[in-house]
């Protein structure tokens, strides 16, 4: 159950940054369900092969390719799902760290663990 909710609050993060971002477009609900799909897809399995893989990298810009990585992976899922359109480069770079900012916000006001209460 909860990774529904985390999947729908992605949802909802993915239309705040179409909302907040002229250069980011989402056609319709059922495309932002299937971009956060995949985004979330692609974050859990693509994204630590490439922060491995440009370690080297990284490392030298003090962490600050972490987000030329979130970007990409931003803009190739934004190339794979149909109705889900990314300007360009930048606008990917900032859309990736706004749909995080969002996301974190949504998933800290609404998925509180209460068991410890």
């Amino acid at each position: 159950m909860r990774l529904v909710l985390v999947w729908a609050l992605n949802t909802l993060a993915l239309l705040a940054v179409a909302y907040l971002m002229p250069s980011v477009q989402v056609q319709s609900f059922g495309t932002a369900l299937v971009a956060a799909l995949v985004l979330g897809f692609a974050n859990a399995v693509l994204r630590p092969v490439l922060v491995l893989l440009t370690l080297p990298v990284t490392v030298l810009t003090l962490g600050l390719f972490l987000l030329v990585i979130n970007g990409a992976v931003f803009l190739g899922v934004a190339r794979l799902v149909p109705g889900f359109e990314v300007a360009g480069w930048w606008a990917a770079i900032l859309a990736a760290i706004v749909f995080s900012v969002v996301s974190w916000f949504l998933s800290a006001l609404l998925l509180t663990d209460r068991t410890g209460d």
